[in-house]
């Protein structure tokens, strides 16, 4: 169940991080965040993120490391919603791939601990 999960996140965190570089739309999504110059940064560390996680399933380490840091991601993203008052549908994603990572994090550290 957890690697459905992570393959879930990880093709459409490597889909939104590649489509950045390739739509305008998307590049235009963070001028009306007012955060221009972290949409690069963003994108990037979004597919750190999904490739994280994929190498994360024989290496334990690396899917904390990676699932976390997602989880990271979306919370600001997240908060950067709320701030700018988008409605309850549009900030709806950053918070199920919050808490889908977040979810992954906290089983992938039981089992790394255990």
């Amino acid at each position: 169940m957890t690697t459905v999960l992570i393959w879930i996140s990880s093709s459409a965190f490597l889909f939104y991080g590649i489509s950045y570089f390739k739509s305008a739309q998307l590049q235009q999504e963070f001028v009306r965040y007012g955060l221009q110059k972290f949409g690069p940064l963003t994108a990037v560390l979004e597919i750190l993120g999904a490739v994280g996680l994929l190498v994360g399933l024989v290496a334990p380490p690396i899917l904390i490391f990676a699932s976390g840091g997602l989880t990271l991601l979306m919370l600001l993203g997240f908060g950067v919603r709320v701030k700018i008052r988008d409605g309850f549908w549009l900030s709806l994603p950053s918070f199920l791939f919050m808490l889908l990572n977040g979810y992954i994090c906290y089983v992938a550290w039981q089992s790394y601990t255990a």
